[in-house]
């Protein structure tokens, strides 16, 4: 029985343990990996409590005006009671002296609950106002948050794999001149090449494979930064089934370029909009403390008094009282101190003005820069496409003269870095196509999919 409790026991224990590996590996395409972060990333986890602090704080702004009933119980005990002083002839005494007595018992109670009411009041009215604008601000701030969260997981992603692309790459580098040294080095033993010939390739090869060993430290490191970008422990496994080839091939859109840009539907000019409409509601919040503010209440109470504490006792006597009022507040001078905050508020809305305009002209600057650096970016994946069909070409030629003795080392070395140069330029282009797209739709406004 003992066996089969730990046999049950053991089971349960390896089974949790797989179930937690395998929650931490995860295997994306990037628009997976766009959709997860939506969802998951840091700082849309932030913008989402932000509008829930918002909502809140609506509620808040809300509740001032309605009903408000607080309670209260008051106990006080006289450990020396205040005299009073009576003429002494009210009690028999000698005229013109005076007589210490206490009117107040030594322990006292009081319970009361008050009701009070906001009749008008200007500044609840823009306060209503200002937080419904404020509840707007956080909710475009998760949308510009969520565009800025599109763009990053693009850009962590395909750093991903540009390093693994460039790995790649180094390692077939690597094979290859593996193999072109041990064939030098076996012409050089024959007595047919200089030693000079094997020492350059020897430098060669040696740069590649720290560029190689760099480049694995860099894949790591892009790997945890894309998990931040996700919001994933940065240990999280993640597996990539998107690839820079066919990411290119997506990613590659003109039709963009000839997109219509609705500058009132970008999310920058509508929270800019909404900062200006903040320092209006500031404006006018300043201009109402002009305003009288009216305001009642009614309340209840009952008292009780007693030198000993018997406030509980059933024969204990309570006196009840009531008490109804209104309470009017009219500003009349602030030594002109009200002025100035409006006269304050109203240059803050004039910045506000002058930085929509400042938006307004940023925005449609930002499209075309944008534009431009998009094409640029495809031009450039073409060009280097060529480039590096080019550079292999050359490099094969010089590899096949320098063995049948017709070029130098020098010559095929520079046919090398030329193929290493255009191999690195034709990734890094490949990379610029696909951030430089996201670069584009933020600017453009293109919402997500």
């Amino acid at each position: 029985m003992k066996k089969y409790i730990s046999s049950v026991f053991i089971f349960f224990f390896i089974g949790s343990i797989i179930a937690q590996e395998q929650e931490k590996e995860m295997s994306l395409s990037m628009q997976e990996a766009i959709d997860y972060a939506i969802k998951n990333s840091y700082e849309n986890k932030v913008s989402l409590n932000n509008i829930e602090a918002a909502k809140k704080k609506k509620w808040e702004t809300t509740t001032i005006g309605l009903p408000q009933i607080n309670g209260k119980v008051e106990y006080q005990n006289w450990i020396k009671r205040q005299v009073s002083f009576l003429p002494a002839e009210f009690t028999g005494g000698e005229p013109g002296t005076f007589e210490p007595v206490t009117f107040v018992p030594e322990q006292t109670m009081n319970a009361s609950v008050t009701l009070t009411q906001l009749i008008f009041d200007g500044s609840y009215l823009v306060g209503l106002q200002s937080a419904k604008t404020y509840l707007k601000i956080s909710e475009q701030a998760k949308v510009k948050t969520e565009l800025l969260t599109r763009e990053a997981v693009v850009n962590a992603y395909g750093n991903v794999l540009v390093t693994e692309k460039s790995i790649e790459i180094l390692e077939r580098n690597k094979a290859v001149l593996e193999k072109n040294l041990d064939e030098t080095q076996k012409t050089y033993d024959n007595g047919l090449t200089e030693l000079e010939n094997v020492e350059q390739l020897q430098i060669t090869l040696g740069n590649v494979e720290s560029n190689l060993r760099n480049a694995e430290r860099l894949k790591e490191i892009a790997y945890q930064m894309l998990n931040v970008s996700l919001g994933n422990s940065i240990d999280t496994q993640l597996t990539l089934t998107s690839t820079l080839d066919n990411l290119v091939v997506e990613n590659t859109d003109l039709s963009l370029l000839a997109s219509q840009f609705n500058i009132d539907n970008h999310i920058d000019f509508r929270i800019a909009q909404n900062d200006r409409e903040s320092k209006r509601l500031l404006m006018r919040l300043e201009q109402s403390k002009a305003l009288p503010s009216l305001s009642a209440f009614i309340n209840y109470g009952a008292n009780a008094n007693s030198d000993d504490f018997n406030f509980l006792d059933s024969d204990q006597k309570w006196y009840d009282y009531s008490l109804f009022g209104v309470s009017l507040n009219v500003p009349i001078f602030s030594s002109f101190g009200r002025s100035s905050r409006i006269a304050q508020a109203k240059i803050e809305l004039e910045n506000a003005d002058i930085r929509l305009e400042e938006a307004k002209q940023k925005l449609n600057l930002q499209v075309e820069t944008a534009k431009s650096e998009y094409q640029l970016g495809i031009e450039n994946y073409e060009t280097a496409k060529k480039n590096l069909a080019l550079a292999e070409r050359i490099e094969k030629k010089q590899q096949v003269k320098f063995f049948e003795g017709i070029s130098s080392s020098f010559d095929l070395l520079q046919a090398q870095n030329q193929l290493y140069t255009q191999q690195n330029n034709y990734v890094q282009s490949m990379l610029n196509v696909i951030a430089k797209k996201a670069q584009l739709e933020n600017a453009l406004n293109i919402p997500l999919k």
